[in-house]
């Protein structure tokens, strides 16, 4: 069974990253991250810190983006949780087997060196959760909590 470290990071939906970043830096005073674009889902991601919290800000960098169809349903704002696992394929099989449906069916590349999942909204009170194994937040710390 997998275990859920904790939380990886708030994901919110943006038009414009440079003005988004510039927002989240100079009205609240978060840290600018890596910046990585994400050719699978046609998405550029910026990571931003407020202490040791991530929050990912996600642009699409196509119209056939799943971002720019969720951006013209529903406008900027907050896309996803995501909960840093520490085996990606458990997690999945442990969403299903508590009865979710799941948008990913097996582990795919995300940004920052992760594998990634997605439950489906329905499954998990509207909100769109991602399980995220790997990378450089919570998802990098091992179940006894010292950095892997």
């Amino acid at each position: 069974m997998s275990q859920v470290l904790g939380i990886d990071h708030l994901a919110i939906a943006v038009d414009d990253l440079d003005a988004a970043t510039a927002l989240w830096r100079d009205r609240f005073g978060l840290r600018e991250g890596a910046r990585e674009v994400v050719a699978e889902q046609k998405v550029e991601v910026q990571m931003m810190y407020a202490g040791e919290t991530r929050v990912e800000l996600v642009c699409p960098i196509a119209d056939d983006s799943p971002m720019s169809g969720f951006l013209s349903k529903r406008g900027p704002g907050l896309h996803h949780v995501a909960l840093a696992v520490d085996n990606c394929e458990a997690a999945i099989e442990s969403a299903q087997a508590g009865g979710a449906r799941m948008l990913d069916e097996a582990p795919r590349v995300g940004a920052h060196d992760t594998r990634i999942a997605f439950v489906h909204p329905r499954s998990s009170g509207g909100v769109l959760t991602e399980l995220v194994e790997g990378g450089e937040g919570f998802a990098s710390i091992s179940p006894d909590n010292k950095q892997a």
